[in-house]
């Protein structure tokens, strides 16, 4: 039954290039035709793949619901909260996950540090969208046009003499962001603390959420914290594998 059920999932892949005869399926699957018509037949009863009028075999409309069900329904936070505690139980650091939604940018998680700082963030409220890491890494995952139309939206109150200044000081910092990956606030909100950022991205590579590290200046320096990136950094690359299915957590017996 395993072997049935691997060769009618490896026929959604060869889909996925193109339409595809009968024969080029069996050719693919290394299987005869008979057996490579009841997968198909099978997978066409349950909405997964189309019979064209040319009797080619391509994606069928389910199989395109049922992914945009998954994504609709898919709990960004629940995925990601282990992965933020792991990190936070390794360096005590304060830990953030974020959202961009209808054009605010809101901190969805948040793993307190174990010193006595504590942070004034709290879920579900708004970042300083000029100068937060996580900011940086949603926005700068924007198309260039949506970029440019948001920055000029924008006010740009100067928190501390690091904030950034106006909308192409923004801009350029985004398409810095952009092109490196990981984002900074080191002293941009407050003097006192320094953030680094990294992005979780989805199936398609787009971002879907940002977290982040932060420290105040009297626990870490912001080059001490700068140190962190990579453990950062690789934590958002896990929680990315799991919530594109790159990587799925190990089921129980």
């Amino acid at each position: 039954m395993s072997q049935t059920v691997d060769r009618a999932l490896s026929i959604l892949p060869l889909l996925a290039e193109g339409p595809a005869d009968l024969g080029r399926v069996a050719d693919r699957l290394g299987v005869h035709k008979s057996t490579a018509l009841r997968l198909l037949r099978t997978l066409h009863e349950h909405g997964l793949v189309y019979r064209q009028s040319d009797q080619r075999y391509r994606l069928g409309a389910r199989l395109f619901a049922l992914a945009h069900e998954a994504m609709e329904n898919l709990d960004v936070r629940e995925i990601a909260h282990p992965h933020l505690v792991r990190l936070n139980e390794s360096c005590g650091h304060t830990v953030h996950l974020a959202v961009h939604e209808e054009n605010e940018v809101l901190y969805i998680d948040k793993v307190e540090s174990r010193y006595p700082v504590r942070m004034y963030s709290r879920i579900g409220k708004p970042v300083a969208i000029t100068v937060a890491a996580v900011a940086k890494i949603l926005l700068g995952d924007l198309p260039e046009t949506e970029r440019r139309a948001l920055a000029e939206k924008l006010d740009y109150p100067m928190y501390t003499p690091r904030s950034t200044p106006n909308a192409p000081a923004f801009l350029k910092e985004l398409a810095r962001v952009r092109e490196q990956g990981w984002a900074t606030d080191l002293g941009g909100h407050e003097e006192s603390i320094n953030c680094v950022a990294a992005p979780v991205r989805g199936a398609d590579g787009r971002v879907v959420a940002a977290m982040s590290l932060s420290a105040p200046n009297v626990v870490v320096t912001a080059d001490e914290l700068l140190t962190l990136l990579p453990l950062v950094r690789r934590t958002a690359d896990t929680i990315s594998g799991e919530v594109s299915g790159r990587t799925p957590q190990k089921e129980t017996e």
